[in-house]
């Protein structure tokens, strides 16, 4: 295939009159809403190179094009070449810059292009070609490479190949101070994370556990210094630089129930690293289709363009369009006073479709921004062209209709079909509506990822403003103003709620803040577990807890947390179970940083939200004077005005890092005014049980205390500890209170009994299935009843009922009724379901399992609540049967 692909471009040169007047001609009718100009060379332009990519459209064995998916960046098309132009003419002269780095015919693969701001240096990623037998672990990396215009020299960016195949690198980006911006599967600090956790070093796979996730970092022009940006568990791509010094990136989220690629910002250090715009703005595609966010690239004027297309294609683009995320977070929804409207706008010509639709505009697959003054753009583009239905009395071997043209009354025939693209290199000008050729159009080749080398603005530097003292401890600190706020709404009452003399710690809804952070997923090579060991559902994979932190009276929190991991927060109740939601959506936090929060948002509620500019005011006004307490509050603990509670306790205490135990004490109020509230904690070691692993950490906190709850070492001991109550005087068992003596097969004398309530605690190895115990089994999942007959458990069988309400019996294959023996219907007996206690959306859907416990209840102070608070902790992050995919290794 290499072969044919150097002949295709050679012979291109050769052909190039010809095949430009063709398309010229083909185009004259192609129902654009733009106008084709002649080939001569390009005024201004001229005199700048041009590179780009040529392939072959890839195709699979049936000669169907295969298609590519935003969400697997490390895909490999093999057979590209990187071409240099001399200037931006189709007639100009071409050289394969990647002729000769590997052995003639050998197939490899090349994709983003970026230039230097001198426009004098070329940096692009490139495949090698793939091993023959080898298992894809062992198959060549993507590679990041430089070319150096004016030396006209080519060499990888990081020389050692040992050091180059560490991950695969894709999507480079030259910073102001001449690093290199790139996205990555080395994981370089989050693996270094990982042997300070204590276990093995892997690069971690995306939350589909498909391939190795792609995050964002830096290093050097020579390969040195790599150092991570980003810590999401799925990819974050595309970064682009922009003239304000920030960062505008994609971000896959795809935590729990979320799927959804977005865009992000931040400094150039990682810090400010914040949702920037589309997180319910995915159907707004051609009629609706929907469509995630790609290639972010900043225009000459400033403005915002990305690539709108679908998550998989099959080589078709999708619609270029400027977004005005200055105004807006998602299509329709403006900033604070931003006049109403859309923030999309179409950034080419006709209608360019990112659906199956024929595309009259034809498909668009890159752009390139010219920095020229001249508001025109090179497009990797497609004309729409129509193909004919066969005629079916045609004789075998008749040659095919020729092509319409692409206008709305050829588009309206039956049976009339879009041809496959015919991708060429143009230079389209935005303001006169034209497009001049600069790589002609060719039958099965595809020209992409067009840049000019030609000097830019040199972009600001931005970093953010970091706590020494935080960065040495590497952690950062979260701020939220209020959890009583959802989008700037007061919901509750904050002045009530924060005023000792109007309400005690029992009337808040909030209590604590609880912070989780996902567990890294392992790839096969490492570790193959099946998915078994997540349990009930994988739908939140593995997560352990990173700790807690009281929740003040007006709903304000401060404290620190571990930096560079990506974390999760829930808001617990009094009795230690998350209220609301689970937060989907990952933070992360640079050494040093402190997040700046004002409150929280629903999943439904497309206001802005998670943008530092973008958040409604805070419903929390904060202290009303300076100097003085809130009311009726401890006088000791002064505020400035407008400060939260939690300002002003870590103001004068200090801010508290985060623990294991929660625990309330009333410091706000003034005994003058009444009793403070008394003190509650909800320690492990209040157990008798093991404690989660990792507890002991928290007695001297660092950045890499982690709590792991575990089904088989941590739940499963609570269901067999001896809760004998004995008489203190002769040992008498006077009540046995173990959990497995009633909930087991077997009584005290040894009888067969149905466990009470149908829920079996045993830690038996259950017969449904062999990678789970019986208890774990009944408490997730539907379970039969059952009954005892003749000393054994059986299930119990009733009669089965139609959807009146009648009774069913058997009948033959003609509908008649079957007889028993004695000459009577026999009845279809089914088995009675019972539903399982506990829940996997967390603790307060479990309801059935925890009422019994509740005061006055049969189970009331049979479990303490230390205990109580472990198993609701446990189902608020998943209720899975391990939290960490190396269980029983020791890890």
């Amino acid at each position: 295939m290499m072969s044919n692909l150097v002949v295709q471009l050679k012979s291109a040169k050769a052909r190039v009159a010809v095949a430009v007047s063709a398309a010229l001609v083909g185009l004259a009718g192609c129902g654009a809403d733009t106008t084709v100009r002649s080939e001569s060379p390009d005024p201004v332009v001229v005199d700048y190179p041009v590179a780009y990519v040529a392939r072959p459209i890839p195709v699979d064995e049936e000669g169907d094009r295969e298609s590519e998916s935003i969400r697997r960046p490390a895909e490999f098309f093999p057979g590209a070449q990187l071409i240099l132009k001399d200037r931006a003419s189709v007639s100009a002269a071409e050289t394969i810059l990647t002729e000769g780095v590997f052995d003639e015919g050998a197939l490899y693969d090349v994709k983003d292009l970026s230039v230097s701001v001198e426009g004098d240096k070329l940096l692009f990623a490139m495949r090698a070609p793939e091993i023959e037998d080898a298992d894809e672990e062992d198959q060549p990396k993507w590679n990041l490479w430089i070319y150096d215009l004016e030396l006209d020299t080519l060499n990888p960016v990081i020389s050692d190949s040992l050091t180059a195949e560490a991950g695969h690198d894709i999507a480079p980006r030259f910073l102001p101070d001449g690093r290199i911006l790139f996205s990555s599967t080395r994981q370089r600090t989050a693996r270094a994370i990982l042997l300070d956790e204590g276990k093995p070093q892997f690069t971690a796979l995306d939350e589909d556990r498909q391939e190795s996730a792609f995050q964002l970092h830096v290093m050097n022009d020579d390969g040195t210094d790599i150092q991570q940006l980003t810590f999401n568990f799925s990819h974050d791509l595309d970064p682009v630089v922009m003239d304000d010094g920030h960062i505008i990136y994609t971000r896959w989220d795809n935590m729990g129930g979320r799927n959804g690629i977005h865009l992000y910002r931040m400094n150039m250090d990682g810090s400010g690293n914040e949702f920037l715009y589309g997180w319910h703005s995915h159907n707004v595609g051609t009629d609706g289709d929907r469509i995630e966010y790609a290639m972010p690239q900043q225009t000459p004027d400033g403005r915002l363009m990305v690539m709108l297309r679908r998550g998989q294609n099959e080589f078709t683009g999708g619609e270029l369009v400027y977004l005005n995320t200055t105004d807006y977070t998602e299509l329709d929804t403006p900033i604070a006073d931003a006049a109403p409207g859309e923030a999309q706008e179409s950034a080419t010509f006709g209608e360019v479709r990112t659906d199956d639709g024929i595309s009259i505009g034809g498909r668009l697959s890159s752009a390139f921004p010219l920095v020229d003054g001249t508001n025109r753009m090179l497009l990797s583009w497609s004309p729409c062209r129509l193909e004919q239905p066969e005629d079916p009395e045609a004789p075998e071997g008749a040659e095919p209709l020729p092509q319409l043209p692409c206008i709305e009354e050829n588009v309206a025939l039956e049976g009339v079909t879009e041809a496959d693209p015919l991708y060429g290199l143009w230079i389209y000008d935005i303001g006169e509506g034209t497009q001049q050729p600069i790589v002609a159009p060719e039958e099965g080749m595809f020209f992409t990822d067009p840049v000019v080398m030609q000097e830019s603005p040199r972009p600001s530097f931005t970093e953010g403003e970091l706590d020494s003292t935080l960065v040495d401890e590497n952690a950062a600190v979260i701020h939220i103003r209020s959890v009583y706020d959802f989008d700037g709404v007061d919901t509750v009452g904050i002045t009530t709620l924060r005023d000792p003399a109007l309400t005690t710690a029992a009337d808040r809804p909030a209590r604590f803040l609880r912070v989780v952070k996902g567990v890294a997923m392992p790839p096969d090579e490492v570790v193959d577990f099946p998915n078994t060991a997540f349990g009930r559902s994988a739908g939140q994979l593995m997560r352990e807890v990173i700790g807690y932190a009281p929740i003040e009276p007006d709903g304000s929190v401060k404290v620190k947390v571990p930096a560079n991991v990506p974390l999760a927060m829930s808001i617990v109740d009094g009795e230690t179970m998350r209220v609301g939601e689970r937060h989907q959506q990952w933070i992360t936090l640079v050494p040093g940083e402190t997040l700046e929060c004002g409150g929280c948002h629903t999943s439904q509620s497309t206001l802005p939200h998670g943008r530092g500019d973008a958040q409604p005011a805070s419903a929390n006004a904060g202290a009303p004077e300076t100097g003085q307490p809130f009311p009726n509050t401890n006088p000791a603990l002064f505020a400035d005005i407008g400060e939260t509670m939690a300002e002003v306790a870590t103001r004068i205490n200090g801010t508290p890092a985060i623990s294991a135990d929660l625990s309330y004490v009333d410091i706000w109020t003034d005994p003058a005014v009444r009793t403070p509230d008394e003190e509650q904690h909800w320690r492990y070691t209040d157990m008798s049980t093991p404690a989660p692993s990792g507890a002991s950490c928290f007695d001297s906190w660092t950045s890499l205390c982690r709590l792991q709850i575990n089904y088989l070492e941590h739940l499963q001991p609570l269901w067999e500890l001896d809760r004998q109550v004995l008489d203190p005087d002769t040992d008498e068992v006077l009540q046995d209170n173990t959990c497995v003596s009633c909930h087991g097969i077997a009584d005290a004398d040894g009888n067969t009994q149905v466990p009470a309530g149908q829920l079996d605690l045993r830690g038996d190895i259950s017969p449904d299935e062999a990678d789970h115990v019986i208890s774990y089994r009944e408490l997730m999942f539907n379970d039969n009843e059952q009954e005892v007959v003749d000393d054994a458990i059986r299930d119990v069988l009733v009669q089965a009922v139609d959807g009146n309400g009648d009774p069913l019996f058997q009948t033959d294959g003609n509908g008649d009724l079957i007889l028993d023996d004695e000459g009577n219907p026999i009845p279809v007996l089914v088995t009675v379901t019972v539903t399982p206690s506990m829940n996997v959306a967390g603790a307060a859907s479990s309801n059935r399992f925890f009422d019994p416990f509740r005061a006055g209840n049969s189970h009331e102070g049979l479990l303490n609540p230390a205990e109580l608070r472990l198993i609701a902790e446990w189902l608020d992050i998943g209720g899975q049967y391990y939290n960490t995919p190396f269980y029983g290794t020791g890890d």
